[in-house]
């Protein structure tokens, strides 16, 4: 088994690196190390979150930097400023017995004049944010003309967040010659876009699949109204009351409602959004990593690049619209080689989505049932019952008060003790959960009473949407129109913009993509594939084209 003392790195970085606890390399970590240490070549490195890219590259870079010069080295960016400020952190953890580096923190929602402060009295590392660096060399207030290596982390996020014309601009205020290391978790055509304007022949290295998540995650899902998530949500919390996690939400306004309602129905919970100040944030995530919060909800933009240790359940309260950030979601948990959960909560909408999460992860999504009110009590008890027989008793101090709560316990039995004590605890759950409803939803392939889709189903995107004037019933009314399915066939309708995603079952898949084959709209192709195979136009096959007429579609062939 490869040990760090064997991948070339100076003594005071191994012994750093063993004075944090860590004895023996990811694999990531054991074969990125020893090419990076030449610095002699761009790099890409792909691996999934939670798989130890940060001391991949941030122990290697340590030793090539010199210490003694207070020149701008190397810059590390990153999509967020919680993933900036934990590189930092690492960074500076690494060089503990090592040498003495200044190495700058650069992002949004923090003095920007204490910034250029720090950058100005030698940063040989510069970790930033696109953002916020932008706004430095628009000021003139950062030079990049010394960088001899650039690091991009979690670069798919970046670009998935709008980065791209930052990137371009920041990378071109480089020096032609450095040395570029990429680290991904996927490899999106953006990326592979990046890797051709700006690297030269690099190292590519690959750990692990492509998109396939973490195997030590266990994937579940219940399946609930769309109206009782959040008592769900309370039941698998209470289910679990040794539970250390993360939520997620869509929203912002989702976010900080359910963390609202988790803490007013008494569990440690806060939120984290891009509406809380950076000191509030801050102020979040040293709770959380602390664990003086047990329960953390999220939107996905405020929650990349999150690195705490330990996290028990990932939680998510709708399934994304990306199937990259169910797989970034997930991540959080069952990091450094331990296991964990992911549990969705979904409404009837979601199942063509899980279909999706099992294909790109390679591996299946199980149902789970929301436990009923029986079993959580049971649970609770259970819990109670463990920490009364593992809790430390401190003898000194609690003998002087013994012998009053003695002469109070007088005259009850050893079982009527143990039945009062647990009922302490036991009768809140038992009074809440005593006539609780079965929230599970029957599974089956159509719902009697209003034809919606209950299977899982493939999920198309489509190149027309609101933009277009369509709503749901011209949608609909497209679809039928150009593949003759009717409402009852056709799942979830997803509007957007300029584009939109539907949904509809596995064995009409080929019914829509030769049912718009050559379909116009108003002059334009549209475009249809299958959301989780990209969105590449499909080659023209004859000139049949639609007729618009009041608010839907009027289908007319021609030469067929």
């Amino acid at each position: 088994m490869t040990s760090f003392d064997k991948l070339g790195l100076s003594q005071g970085l191994v012994d750093s690196v063993q004075q944090l606890g860590f004895e023996t390399p990811t694999p990531i970590q054991q074969q990125a190390i020893p090419v990076l240490l030449k610095g002699d070549r761009d790099f890409v490195g792909l691996a999934q979150t939670g798989t130890g890219k940060t001391a991949a590259f941030g122990l290697p870079l340590l030793d090539l930097i010199e210490a003694d010069s207070r020149v701008t080295q190397a810059l590390v960016l990153a999509p967020t400023r919680e993933l900036g400020l934990q590189i930092t952190s690492d960074l500076e953890n690494f060089c503990e017995k090592f040498q003495s580096f200044n190495i700058v923190a650069v992002y949004g929602g923090a003095s920007i004049s204490e910034q250029i402060r720090k950058v100005k009295r030698g940063a040989q590392i510069i970790v930033a944010t696109p953002g916020r660096l932008i706004d430095l060399i628009d000021r003139k207030a950062i030079q990049l003309d010394s960088i001899r290596y650039v690091v991009l982390d979690e670069a798919d996020e970046m670009l998935n967040m709008g980065f791209k014309e930052d990137l371009d601009k920041i990378l071109s205020f480089t020096p032609k010659e450095k040395q570029t290391w990429l680290f991904s978790a996927t490899m999106p055509k953006e990326v592979r876009a990046i890797m051709k304007n700006y690297m030269e022949d690099p190292f590519e290295l690959t750990v692990g699949e492509q998109n396939k998540g973490n195997i030590n995650i266990e994937h579940h899902y219940v399946l609930v109204q769309e109206r009782d998530k959040y008592a769900a949500l309370k039941r698998i919390l209470d289910f679990n009351p040794d539970i250390f996690g993360l939520i997620f939400c869509r929203t912002r306004i989702d976010t900080q409602r359910i963390a609202e309602m988790l803490m007013k129905d008494g569990y440690n919970a806060d939120s984290l959004h891009g509406d809380l100040t950076q000191q509030q944030r801050d102020r979040v995530m040293i709770k959380f990593r602390q664990r003086g919060l047990q329960i953390l909800v999220a939107t996905d933009v405020a929650a990349r690049g999150i690195d705490v240790d330990d996290i028990t359940h990932v939680i998510h309260m709708n399934m994304p619209d990306e199937m990259e950030f169910y797989t970034h979601r997930s991540g959080r948990t069952a990091r450094a080689g331990k296991s964990g959960i992911s549990i969705a909560i979904i409404s009837k909408g979601e199942l063509g989505r899980v279909k999706q999460v099992e294909k790109s992860l390679k591996s299946p999504v199980k149902r789970m049932a929301v436990p009923v009110g029986a079993e959580v009590c049971q649970k609770q008890l259970l819990h109670l019952m463990h920490k009364v027989h593992e809790v430390k008793v401190n003898e000194a101090e609690i003998e002087a008060f013994l012998p009053a709560v003695f002469q109070e316990l007088e005259g009850l039995t050893k079982q009527e003790l143990i039945k009062r004590f647990a009922s302490i605890e036991f009768n809140r759950f038992l009074d809440y959960y005593r006539d609780a409803p079965d929230l599970n939803v029957e599974q089956r392939s159509h719902d009697n009473q209003g034809g919606d889709l209950y299977r899982t189903g493939q999920r198309f995107f489509i190149n027309v949407g609101k933009m277009d004037g369509l709503d749901k019933a011209g949608m609909l009314e497209l679809i039928d129109d150009c593949c003759g399915l009717g409402k009852k066939d056709i799942g979830k309708i997803d509007l957007k913009g300029s584009y939109s995603f539907f949904e509809v079952g596995h064995d009409h898949t080929d019914k829509v993509i030769k049912g718009f084959e050559g379909v116009e709209f108003e002059g334009r192709p549209v475009r249809v594939d299958k959301a989780d195979a990209g969105s590449a136009p499909r080659g023209d096959k004859g000139p049949r084209k639609p007729d618009r007429f009041k608010g839907g579609w009027k289908k007319k062939r021609y030469n067929d």
